[in-house]
Protein backbone atom coordinates (compact mmCIF):
# COMPACT_ATOMS: atom_id res chain seq x y z
CA UNK A 1 0.00 0.00 0.00
CA UNK A 2 1.52 3.43 -0.84
CA UNK A 3 2.47 5.44 2.06
CA UNK A 4 -0.09 8.22 3.45
CA UNK A 5 0.42 11.89 2.58
CA UNK A 6 -1.02 15.34 2.63
CA UNK A 7 -1.81 16.72 -0.49
CA UNK A 8 -0.24 20.24 -1.71
CA UNK A 9 -3.86 21.87 -1.59
CA UNK A 10 -4.62 20.61 1.63
CA UNK A 11 -1.12 22.03 3.10
CA UNK A 12 -0.80 25.27 1.18
CA UNK A 13 -4.98 25.89 2.51
CA UNK A 14 -3.77 24.77 6.08
CA UNK A 15 -0.48 27.44 5.55
CA UNK A 16 -3.10 30.23 4.70
CA UNK A 17 -4.99 29.69 7.85
CA UNK A 18 -2.26 29.95 9.82
CA UNK A 19 -0.87 33.00 8.57
CA UNK A 20 -4.27 35.27 8.48
CA UNK A 21 -4.12 36.00 11.94
CA UNK A 22 0.19 36.71 11.30
CA UNK A 23 -1.02 39.48 8.95
CA UNK A 24 -3.59 41.06 11.34
CA UNK A 25 -1.39 40.53 14.51
CA UNK A 26 1.90 42.00 12.36
CA UNK A 27 0.20 43.94 9.68
CA UNK A 28 0.48 47.54 12.19
CA UNK A 29 4.04 47.45 12.75
CA UNK A 30 5.17 46.67 9.34
CA UNK A 31 2.98 49.21 7.14
CA UNK A 32 3.57 52.86 7.63
CA UNK A 33 0.19 54.79 8.68
CA UNK A 34 -1.22 56.66 6.48
CA UNK A 35 -0.34 60.25 6.10
CA UNK A 36 -1.44 63.60 4.20
CA UNK A 37 0.00 64.90 1.11
CA UNK A 38 4.02 66.18 1.90
CA UNK A 39 5.56 69.19 0.25
CA UNK A 40 6.94 68.46 -2.79
CA UNK A 41 10.58 68.04 -2.70
CA UNK A 42 11.18 70.58 -5.68
CA UNK A 43 9.11 73.26 -3.76
CA UNK A 44 11.58 73.02 -0.80
CA UNK A 45 14.78 73.21 -2.73
CA UNK A 46 13.55 76.29 -4.33
CA UNK A 47 12.80 77.70 -1.28
CA UNK A 48 16.30 76.92 0.43
CA UNK A 49 17.97 78.80 -2.02
CA UNK A 50 15.44 82.31 -1.18
CA UNK A 51 16.03 81.56 2.43
CA UNK A 52 19.59 81.28 2.21
CA UNK A 53 19.82 84.51 0.01
CA UNK A 54 17.54 86.64 2.52
CA UNK A 55 20.05 85.46 5.09
CA UNK A 56 23.16 85.94 3.91
CA UNK A 57 21.54 89.31 2.73
CA UNK A 58 20.45 90.43 5.79
CA UNK A 59 23.57 89.78 7.84
CA UNK A 60 26.01 91.17 5.72
CA UNK A 61 25.81 95.15 5.97
CA UNK A 62 25.11 97.12 2.99
CA UNK A 63 26.95 100.01 2.18
CA UNK A 64 24.83 103.33 2.25
CA UNK A 65 25.44 104.21 -1.49
CA UNK A 66 25.34 100.46 -2.86
CA UNK A 67 22.37 99.25 -4.51
CA UNK A 68 20.32 96.57 -2.71
CA UNK A 69 21.76 93.45 -4.87
CA UNK A 70 19.12 90.64 -5.16
CA UNK A 71 16.17 92.92 -4.79
CA UNK A 72 13.12 91.26 -6.58
CA UNK A 73 11.27 94.37 -7.28
CA UNK A 74 14.89 96.69 -8.39
CA UNK A 75 14.42 98.79 -5.15
CA UNK A 76 16.37 102.17 -4.82
CA UNK A 77 20.13 102.07 -3.67
CA UNK A 78 19.97 101.49 -0.17
CA UNK A 79 20.42 104.49 1.86
CA UNK A 80 19.49 105.95 5.68
CA UNK A 81 15.34 105.23 5.48
CA UNK A 82 12.71 104.89 8.43
CA UNK A 83 11.92 101.89 9.23
CA UNK A 84 9.38 100.19 7.46
CA UNK A 85 6.19 97.88 7.34
CA UNK A 86 6.19 95.16 5.31
CA UNK A 87 2.24 93.87 4.90
CA UNK A 88 1.94 90.14 3.85
CA UNK A 89 -0.72 89.43 2.38
CA UNK A 90 -1.24 85.89 1.70
CA UNK A 91 -4.26 84.53 -0.28
CA UNK A 92 -6.17 82.11 -2.30
CA UNK A 93 -8.91 84.07 -3.77
CA UNK A 94 -9.27 88.12 -5.16
CA UNK A 95 -7.82 91.16 -2.88
CA UNK A 96 -11.67 92.32 -2.57
CA UNK A 97 -10.96 94.90 0.22
CA UNK A 98 -7.75 96.80 -1.97
CA UNK A 99 -9.96 99.66 -1.64
CA UNK A 100 -10.22 99.63 2.05
CA UNK A 101 -6.65 99.52 2.18
CA UNK A 102 -5.72 101.86 -0.37
CA UNK A 103 -7.47 104.32 1.50
CA UNK A 104 -5.58 102.96 4.77
CA UNK A 105 -1.92 103.17 2.91
CA UNK A 106 -2.60 106.71 1.47
CA UNK A 107 0.05 109.16 2.22
CA UNK A 108 2.16 106.52 3.77
CA UNK A 109 3.71 104.60 0.97
CA UNK A 110 7.00 106.02 1.77
CA UNK A 111 6.93 103.92 5.07
CA UNK A 112 5.59 100.58 3.85
CA UNK A 113 6.22 97.74 1.35
CA UNK A 114 3.27 95.26 -0.20
CA UNK A 115 4.18 91.76 -0.52
CA UNK A 116 1.16 89.38 -2.19
CA UNK A 117 1.39 85.47 -1.94
CA UNK A 118 -1.40 84.34 -4.44
CA UNK A 119 -2.39 80.27 -4.81
CA UNK A 120 -1.47 79.62 -8.78
CA UNK A 121 -4.46 77.31 -8.50
CA UNK A 122 -6.89 80.91 -7.42
CA UNK A 123 -8.09 82.44 -10.58
CA UNK A 124 -7.18 86.43 -9.28
CA UNK A 125 -8.13 89.93 -10.87
CA UNK A 126 -5.25 92.83 -10.45
CA UNK A 127 -6.99 94.77 -8.06
CA UNK A 128 -7.90 98.15 -9.20
CA UNK A 129 -5.76 99.70 -6.93
CA UNK A 130 -2.00 101.15 -7.42
CA UNK A 131 -0.88 99.48 -4.09
CA UNK A 132 -1.47 95.93 -5.79
CA UNK A 133 -0.18 96.14 -8.82
CA UNK A 134 2.46 93.94 -9.23
CA UNK A 135 3.34 92.86 -5.73
CA UNK A 136 2.30 89.29 -6.53
CA UNK A 137 5.98 87.80 -5.26
CA UNK A 138 7.56 84.94 -7.38
CA UNK A 139 7.67 81.27 -6.36
CA UNK A 140 3.93 80.68 -5.46
CA UNK A 141 3.32 77.09 -4.56
CA UNK A 142 -0.15 76.03 -3.85
CA UNK A 143 -1.48 76.37 -0.13
CA UNK A 144 -3.91 73.57 1.74
CA UNK A 145 -5.49 73.39 4.90
CA UNK A 146 -4.07 70.72 7.60
CA UNK A 147 -0.68 71.02 5.90
CA UNK A 148 2.83 72.84 6.55
CA UNK A 149 2.03 74.60 3.01
CA UNK A 150 0.70 77.58 4.46
CA UNK A 151 4.01 78.07 6.67
CA UNK A 152 6.27 77.76 3.67
CA UNK A 153 4.00 80.44 1.98
CA UNK A 154 4.33 82.37 4.99
CA UNK A 155 8.38 82.25 5.32
CA UNK A 156 8.66 82.39 1.50
CA UNK A 157 7.19 86.30 2.00
CA UNK A 158 9.36 87.00 4.62
CA UNK A 159 12.42 85.98 2.55
CA UNK A 160 11.12 88.02 -0.05
CA UNK A 161 10.17 91.17 2.11
CA UNK A 162 14.09 91.21 3.76
CA UNK A 163 15.47 90.61 0.37
CA UNK A 164 13.59 93.68 -1.11
CA UNK A 165 14.31 96.51 0.60
CA UNK A 166 16.60 96.67 3.86
CA UNK A 167 14.27 99.19 5.64
CA UNK A 168 11.58 96.60 6.30
CA UNK A 169 12.08 96.41 9.99
CA UNK A 170 8.38 95.09 10.42
CA UNK A 171 6.33 91.98 9.09
CA UNK A 172 2.65 92.42 9.57
CA UNK A 173 1.18 88.71 8.15
CA UNK A 174 -2.29 89.40 6.94
CA UNK A 175 -5.17 87.64 4.40
CA UNK A 176 -7.26 88.20 1.99
CA UNK A 177 -10.27 88.33 4.92
CA UNK A 178 -8.50 91.51 7.03
CA UNK A 179 -9.04 94.71 7.56
CA UNK A 180 -7.99 97.55 9.03
CA UNK A 181 -9.52 98.73 12.37
CA UNK A 182 -7.02 101.88 12.92
CA UNK A 183 -5.40 104.58 10.75
CA UNK A 184 -1.86 103.38 9.67
CA UNK A 185 -0.19 106.03 11.66
CA UNK A 186 -1.62 104.46 15.16
CA UNK A 187 -0.11 101.17 13.95
CA UNK A 188 3.36 102.72 12.83
CA UNK A 189 3.28 104.80 16.27
CA UNK A 190 2.53 101.25 18.05
CA UNK A 191 5.45 99.39 16.00
CA UNK A 192 8.41 101.82 16.36
CA UNK A 193 7.92 103.03 20.02
CA UNK A 194 7.75 99.31 21.52
CA UNK A 195 11.14 98.90 22.03
CA UNK A 196 11.19 98.28 26.19
CA UNK A 197 11.51 94.08 26.67
CA UNK A 198 14.27 92.79 27.68
CA UNK A 199 17.19 94.19 29.53
CA UNK A 200 20.54 94.95 29.26
CA UNK A 201 21.73 95.27 25.80
CA UNK A 202 18.67 93.37 24.87
CA UNK A 203 16.33 96.51 26.55
CA UNK A 204 15.80 98.42 23.19
CA UNK A 205 15.28 95.63 20.67
CA UNK A 206 11.45 95.73 19.03
CA UNK A 207 9.39 93.57 19.86
CA UNK A 208 7.14 90.96 18.15
CA UNK A 209 3.35 91.10 18.09
CA UNK A 210 2.36 86.79 18.09
CA UNK A 211 0.07 84.80 20.34
CA UNK A 212 1.98 82.24 22.37
CA UNK A 213 -0.01 79.80 24.16
CA UNK A 214 0.84 76.73 26.18
CA UNK A 215 -2.14 75.71 28.05
CA UNK A 216 -4.98 75.45 25.32
CA UNK A 217 -6.97 71.93 25.57
CA UNK A 218 -6.02 71.00 22.16
CA UNK A 219 -2.27 71.04 22.43
CA UNK A 220 -2.10 67.36 23.37
CA UNK A 221 -4.33 66.30 20.18
CA UNK A 222 -2.58 68.55 17.98
CA UNK A 223 0.76 67.37 19.52
CA UNK A 224 0.66 63.92 18.03
CA UNK A 225 -1.34 64.84 14.61
CA UNK A 226 2.40 63.47 13.35
CA UNK A 227 2.63 60.25 15.68
CA UNK A 228 3.49 59.91 19.00
CA UNK A 229 6.73 61.30 19.13
CA UNK A 230 7.02 62.09 15.41
CA UNK A 231 7.96 66.11 17.43
CA UNK A 232 11.01 64.81 19.23
CA UNK A 233 14.19 65.39 20.80
CA UNK A 234 13.67 68.65 19.31
CA UNK A 235 10.29 69.97 20.06
CA UNK A 236 9.12 67.86 23.68
CA UNK A 237 5.42 68.36 24.76
CA UNK A 238 5.96 71.15 27.29
CA UNK A 239 7.62 73.47 24.65
CA UNK A 240 5.10 73.25 21.95
CA UNK A 241 3.18 76.50 21.79
CA UNK A 242 -0.31 77.38 19.75
CA UNK A 243 -1.83 80.83 18.67
CA UNK A 244 -2.80 82.91 15.35
CA UNK A 245 -1.16 82.51 12.42
CA UNK A 246 -1.51 86.11 11.74
CA UNK A 247 1.49 88.52 13.51
CA UNK A 248 3.38 91.42 13.30
CA UNK A 249 7.28 90.32 13.45
CA UNK A 250 10.36 92.35 14.04
CA UNK A 251 13.49 91.78 11.34
CA UNK A 252 15.30 90.13 13.75
CA UNK A 253 12.78 87.15 14.26
CA UNK A 254 11.73 87.32 10.49
CA UNK A 255 15.06 86.47 9.71
CA UNK A 256 14.85 83.74 12.36
CA UNK A 257 12.16 82.11 10.94
CA UNK A 258 13.49 82.30 7.40
CA UNK A 259 17.01 80.41 8.58
CA UNK A 260 15.40 77.88 10.85
CA UNK A 261 16.04 74.58 9.42
CA UNK A 262 15.67 71.90 12.67
CA UNK A 263 12.39 73.12 13.84
CA UNK A 264 10.88 72.78 9.83
CA UNK A 265 12.11 69.56 9.45
CA UNK A 266 9.51 68.52 12.64
CA UNK A 267 6.71 70.86 11.36
CA UNK A 268 6.58 70.30 7.94
CA UNK A 269 5.94 66.23 8.21
CA UNK A 270 2.67 65.26 6.92
CA UNK A 271 0.00 64.62 9.92
CA UNK A 272 -1.45 61.40 9.75
CA UNK A 273 -4.98 61.03 8.22
CA UNK A 274 -6.80 60.02 10.96
CA UNK A 275 -5.37 63.08 12.55
CA UNK A 276 -6.17 65.14 10.26
CA UNK A 277 -9.13 67.60 11.79
CA UNK A 278 -5.91 68.16 14.70
CA UNK A 279 -3.64 69.62 12.20
CA UNK A 280 -3.12 72.91 12.32
CA UNK A 281 0.83 73.35 11.78
CA UNK A 282 0.83 77.14 10.87
CA UNK A 283 -0.44 77.83 14.26
CA UNK A 284 2.31 76.08 15.99
CA UNK A 285 5.21 76.72 14.18
CA UNK A 286 5.80 79.98 14.34
CA UNK A 287 4.92 80.36 18.03
CA UNK A 288 7.12 77.60 19.17
CA UNK A 289 9.78 78.84 17.57
CA UNK A 290 9.99 81.65 18.85
CA UNK A 291 9.01 81.01 22.41
CA UNK A 292 12.11 78.80 22.03
CA UNK A 293 14.74 81.42 20.62
CA UNK A 294 13.48 84.47 22.07
CA UNK A 295 10.42 84.16 24.63
CA UNK A 296 11.30 87.94 25.80
CA UNK A 297 10.92 89.42 22.76
CA UNK A 298 7.68 88.75 22.18
CA UNK A 299 4.34 90.38 23.24
CA UNK A 300 2.51 86.77 23.06
CA UNK A 301 -0.50 88.43 22.04
CA UNK A 302 -1.58 89.34 18.39
CA UNK A 303 -2.86 92.61 16.83
CA UNK A 304 -5.55 91.03 14.73
CA UNK A 305 -8.54 90.36 15.93
CA UNK A 306 -10.95 86.79 15.43
CA UNK A 307 -14.05 85.60 16.73
CA UNK A 308 -14.03 82.27 17.54
CA UNK A 309 -17.67 82.11 19.36
CA UNK A 310 -18.86 80.53 16.59
CA UNK A 311 -16.50 78.98 14.45
CA UNK A 312 -16.95 76.51 11.68
CA UNK A 313 -14.70 72.93 10.47
CA UNK A 314 -12.01 75.50 11.85
CA UNK A 315 -13.10 78.72 10.21
CA UNK A 316 -13.78 81.51 12.76
CA UNK A 317 -16.94 83.64 12.26
CA UNK A 318 -17.18 86.09 9.22
CA UNK A 319 -18.94 89.26 9.36
CA UNK A 320 -21.69 89.58 7.19
CA UNK A 321 -22.68 93.42 5.75
CA UNK A 322 -25.47 94.12 8.20
CA UNK A 323 -22.96 93.65 11.42
CA UNK A 324 -20.96 96.00 9.45
CA UNK A 325 -21.16 99.22 11.89
CA UNK A 326 -18.82 101.93 13.81
CA UNK A 327 -19.68 99.71 16.73
CA UNK A 328 -18.18 96.72 15.47
CA UNK A 329 -15.32 98.64 14.31
CA UNK A 330 -15.15 99.78 17.99
CA UNK A 331 -15.70 96.83 19.93
CA UNK A 332 -13.15 94.85 17.53
CA UNK A 333 -10.41 97.26 18.74
CA UNK A 334 -10.73 96.65 22.29
CA UNK A 335 -7.97 94.07 23.75
CA UNK A 336 -6.19 92.66 26.59
CA UNK A 337 -3.09 93.68 25.84
CA UNK A 338 -1.12 97.33 26.14
CA UNK A 339 -1.76 97.85 22.37
CA UNK A 340 -5.65 97.80 20.63
CA UNK A 341 -6.07 95.24 17.50
CA UNK A 342 -4.90 96.70 14.82
CA UNK A 343 -6.62 94.58 12.29
CA UNK A 344 -9.87 92.30 12.00
CA UNK A 345 -10.91 89.06 10.28
CA UNK A 346 -12.85 87.53 9.16
CA UNK A 347 -15.17 89.62 7.18
CA UNK A 348 -17.16 88.72 3.94
CA UNK A 349 -16.59 90.07 0.47
CA UNK A 350 -20.24 91.72 0.58
CA UNK A 351 -18.97 93.81 3.67
CA UNK A 352 -16.66 95.99 1.32
CA UNK A 353 -19.24 98.57 0.53
CA UNK A 354 -20.44 98.90 4.31
CA UNK A 355 -16.63 99.09 5.17
CA UNK A 356 -15.84 101.53 2.54
CA UNK A 357 -18.85 103.78 4.36
CA UNK A 358 -17.75 104.29 7.59
CA UNK A 359 -13.56 104.32 6.55
CA UNK A 360 -13.08 107.80 6.81
CA UNK A 361 -15.57 108.79 10.22
CA UNK A 362 -14.45 105.23 11.83
CA UNK A 363 -12.05 102.97 11.01
CA UNK A 364 -9.61 105.74 9.33
CA UNK A 365 -10.08 108.37 12.45
CA UNK A 366 -8.95 107.37 16.63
Amino acid sequence: MAPPYASPYALSFLLLLLSVPAVFLLAPRLLLPRTLPAIPDADETEDLALFRRAVLLSAAPTPPTTATSGSLFGRRAHQAQPPKVAFLFLTNSDLVFAPLWEKFFAGHHGLLNLYVHADPSAVLSIPPTPSFRGRIIRGNKATARASATLISAARRLLATALLDDPANQFFALLSQSCVPLHPFPTLYRALVTDNNAGTGRHRHRHRSFIEILDSESTLPARYVARGDDAMLPEVPFDRFRVGSQFFVLARRHAVMVVRDRRLWNKFKAPCLVKAKDSCYPEEHYFPTLLDMQDPDGCTKYTLTRVNWTDAVDGHPHTYQPEEVSGELIRELRKSNGTYSHMFARKFAPQTLGPLMEIADSVILRD
